[in-house]
């Protein structure tokens, strides 16, 4: 997903669990139990990350989960208190607007979503989870989107301009 990985261990992470699940293999003798765990953490200072683990015992699918989701930390660029700019996140049937607010607004996001945002570090920003109500689908959806917001800085470089063209 990256060029290069975020090192977790500088970062002083919060995580917080968003789903819990009990998943059933029926085996000869019966049925087996497992849990699956969907942790979120992050800095709330643009560094977030998602991740499952899955166990016998939920604290031990939660560990796995949470070391998961520091291995998949992602930077997200945060504009004062809210998101540079709209951006839609599409995983599996979820899909999720992403967009920004003024200051003031709170973070207006359903479920798991909210989550993402605020362990990201956004203070003000709306979401509108489209399609699924899938947890994990829609904390995935919400990442992608992440992951594609650019400041106007990177664009004008990218694009080789002044940021004064970008916004004209």
């Amino acid at each position: 997903m990256h060029s290069k990985r975020i090192d977790a261990s500088q970062l002083d992470l919060k995580e917080q669990v968003v789903d819990i699940k009990r998943v059933t293999k029926v085996v000869k003798g019966g049925r087996n139990f497992r849990f699956a765990a969907l942790v979120i953490v992050g800095d709330e200072n643009g560094h977030v990350g998602v991740g499952s683990g899955k166990a016998m015992e939920i604290p031990d699918a939660i560990r796995k989960g949470i070391e998961d989701a520091k291995k998949k930390l992602i930077h997200v660029p945060i504009v004062e208190t809210t998101v540079p700019h709209e951006v839609s996140g599409h995983f599996g049937a979820g899909n999720v607007l992403i967009m920004p607010a003024k200051e003031g607004t709170g973070i207006i996001a359903g479920g798991p979503v909210r989550t993402v945002l605020e362990l990201a570090g956004f203070k003000d920003v709306r979401a509108k989870s489209l399609g699924t109500n899938n947890s994990r689908n829609m904390v995935n959806a919400a990442m992608d989107g992440l992951s594609q917001l650019k400041k106007a800085e990177e664009v004008a470089k990218l694009r080789g301009k002044s940021v004064e063209d970008l916004l004209g």
